[in-house]
């Protein structure tokens, strides 16, 4: 049985109490609004998307999360009990000499500029467009996390600080957490940059001091771990990879669903992580077998699960993964 098909299944299962509680009036747990999950090296947090009240930002805001701009996007700015702020950067991978390619900082291309839409108050736990001081419709691709009641300053300033999201649950606690760490001068345009396990070099900080974001769509808010979604055919799962691959957050794709079930890992997203939260999936390379205790499968707000889920790697080159049992 593949896994939609399992996914099918468990829907059918669920359908009487799914009409049971639509007679009875009980809201379905799927929001209206978009929804984006947020993977960080602190930890995962859901953002909702303020469609009805900044449409305009909302969709340049997607338009940037669908292209992939804000994959291993680093957190350039953190002041301390304000806001921590991305959108600037990305990061390709550490620079290592004699080897020729992409790495280090990439710009995140700028899009238009977007029509400033204020109304909603920056207060703590929401999400705004930064923009240029003096230029009330400059927002492009930067953004911040309010961690505190900034709307006596941010809701006036420069025609008002456009909230376009919110961050749902207990999420404001991995922005508090990336507030509390150091900072650094990187450039003119980079002087509070949080960073992790850093003394300060003539070369700057490498992937293992960055506090880097991952930012993708999802159907359903959920604090769960792994999480297959099966509108996109995404799973996100956090992975101990032992001494080699050490702990990482990662978004895998569904490729091959028929005969077997592929996933292939989307190198972009991968995030070091500082943490080491209970429940992690692992990784051996002795039998290059993934192992995760638990994925949650979500259809349309509709959620069910399965348990021990093994993949076996057969593509080393391309990340690809088998699926061999689950329970």
């Amino acid at each position: 049985m593949n896994v939609r098909q399992v996914l099918v299944s468990q829907i059918r299962r669920y359908g009487a109490l799914v009409a049971l509680l639509v007679a009875a009036g009980i809201p379905s747990v799927h929001a209206a609004n978009p929804l984006v999950r947020v993977t960080t090296t602190y930890g995962d947090f859901t953002m909702e998307l303020l469609q009805d009240s900044a449409p305009d930002t909302v969709s340049n805001f997607l338009g940037y999360v669908d292209r992939g701009d804000f994959s291993r996007m680093v957190v350039h700015r953190s002041v301390a009990d304000f806001v921590i702020q991305g959108g600037q950067f990305r990061w390709t991978g550490d620079c290592i000499a004699l080897i020729v390619g992409n790495c280090g900082p990439v710009m995140v291309p700028v899009g238009p500029t977007v029509v400033n839409e204020p109304g909603i108050s920056n207060v703590r736990g929401t999400v705004a467009m930064a923009k240029l001081d003096g230029f009330v419709n400059s927002a492009t691709n930067q953004w911040f996390i309010n961690l505190a009641d900034n709307s006596t300053n941010l809701d006036a300033q420069n025609g008002g600080f456009t909230v376009f999201a919110r961050v749902l649950g207990n999420g404001i606690s991995v922005a508090d957490a990336i507030n509390d760490l150091p900072l650094t001068f990187v450039s003119d345009s980079v002087t509070d940059m949080p960073v992790r396990d850093y003394g300060a070099t003539s070369t700057g900080p490498v992937e293992k001091n960055l506090v880097l974001m991952n930012v993708y769509r999802v159907q359903r808010f959920s604090e769960s771990m792994h999480v297959f979604d099966y509108s996109t055919g995404l799973l996100n799962t956090y992975i101990n990879g032992g001494t080699t691959l050490g702990n990482v957050g990662l978004v895998m794709k569904i490729v091959e669903d028929g005969a077997q079930i592929v996933f292939q890992v989307d190198p972009r997203s991968m995030i070091p992580l500082a943490i080491t939260p209970a429940g992690m999936a692992s990784y051996a390379d002795s039998d290059q077998r993934l192992r995760i205790p638990q994925v949650e499968l979500n259809q349309n707000g509709q959620v069910s699960h399965i348990n021990n889920v093994v993949m076996r790697l057969i593509d080393a080159a391309n990340l690809r993964f088998v699926v061999e049992s689950y329970e």
